[in-house]
């Protein structure tokens, strides 16, 4: 049975932090008008975020392998309370700019740790349950955080928002310090990050968690432009909205068969959000086909980051936390490659953005067999 107190105190703190990554965007042309910078300056507090996430996820997460998890885990919250509330607060640009490169760093070791914590937790057979539960913050955060952290910008201020982030990690570090319990850090001489990635498949994971993120974003980002393309452009909110809530019924399908079909899983979710994308791009504005591409891609997209971070776990076993790392490297700096070959591409025609997504990602299917093993193992039992 999975403990799942613990685990929900873990996924509120995976929404915590995905809320915190991507608030901004929805928040933008407020926070232009009233910081005085314009709006790309404003969207750079996201690129940033995601550039600090991918250059410190490997070092810090190395350098803090020796610190009992819990301690860390409460360390992370209070990091997230402290930003958000100097965001919530200040006036100044250059301030709000430090206090979001100091969240992404945090974010990078969050969810390194996260998702190592979450399958320690979990009795045997359960792992990929428990890891969807936990990771499951991330698409509620999409589905409902940013709208509702939208709204409240709106209808109130864009520092309310980030304000309530704050407010929200208060009686989250109370319910972490209550119910979920301490696990040891690594041995005393941990695996570093970049000896894990010398682990047998970890190079394949690595370039297919890289190259899945890197299309995902070449699309994504530019979802406006594209359906602009298409003369549909005043589906874009509706599109987004369906994204948002099929994500969770792609992590739900992922947990369900994590666990019993690894690599089944990954290419599932390769081929579902590359054909979705195709869809898209073919649907010549049809609305009803545009909401059908966008939730497909939503049900391929939304298990896709949990099972990356199983796959990376089975793999890892022991030294599954330094790993993650790695992962979470990959597929933030992605993130920014995808926004930069996308922006490069736009010149072309928007008409090529989705062809070219759906080809980066149905890249790795070439090498998938050497992913995973053929019948998953449970190592993270070696980790108890």
């Amino acid at each position: 049975m999975l403990p799942l107190p613990a685990l929900l105190a873990l996924t509120t703190t995976v929404f915590l932090g995905c809320l915190t990554e991507v608030l901004p965007a929805g928040l933008l042309l407020g926070m232009s008008e009233d910081l005085g910078v314009s709006p790309s300056a404003t969207g750079q507090l996201v690129t940033v975020y995601a550039i600090t996430t991918a250059l410190t996820a490997v070092p810090l997460t190395g350098a803090t392998l020796r610190v009992p998890r819990k301690r860390l885990l409460l360390a992370l919250i209070f990091g997230f309370l402290a930003t958000n509330l100097v965001i919530a607060v200040s006036s100044s640009y250059p301030l709000i700019l430090a206090a979001r490169v100091v969240s992404g760093a945090l974010t990078g070791v969050m969810w390194s740790l996260v998702a190592g914590y979450a399958m320690r937790l979990a009795p045997p057979g359960l792992t990929g349950r428990a890891l969807a539960v936990a990771m499951s913050g991330t698409p509620i955060g999409f589905a409902l955080g940013v709208p509702a952290g939208t709204a409240l910008g709106e209808f109130a201020d864009w520092r309310w928002a980030f304000a309530a982030m704050a407010l929200i990690s208060v009686p989250l570090l109370a319910w972490v310090s209550a119910v979920v319990p301490a696990v040891p850090p690594e041995a005393s001489r941990p695996t570093r990050p970049l000896a894990a990635s010398r682990l047998p498949g970890m190079r394949p994971v690595l370039a297919t968690v890289a190259l899945f993120s890197l299309g995902h974003n070449v699309a994504y980002t530019y979802i406006g432009p594209v359906l602009a393309g298409l003369d549909a452009a005043p589906m874009l909110g509706a599109a987004l909205l369906v994204f948002g809530c099929a994500t969770v019924g792609g992590l739900v399908a992922v947990g369900s068969a994590l666990d019993s079909r690894p690599r089944a899983v990954l290419v599932s979710c390769s081929a579902v959000t590359a054909a979705a994308i195709v869809l898209l791009g073919i649907s010549d504005g049809v609305h009803g086909l545009v909401l059908v591409a966008a939730c497909l891609w939503g049900l391929g997209f939304g298990g896709a980051p949990t099972a990356f971070q199983a796959v990376t776990a089975l793999l890892a076993g022991p030294t599954a936390d330094a790993a993650q790392s790695l992962t979470i490297a990959a597929w933030n700096g992605a993130v920014a490659g995808g926004a930069l070959v996308g922006g490069l591409l736009l010149p072309l025609g928007t008409s090529s953005l989705p062809w070219c997504a759906a080809v980066v990602i149905l890249a790795p299917l070439l090498f998938s067999r050497r992913v995973v093993p053929s019948a998953p193992a449970d190592r993270c039992r070696s980790r108890r």
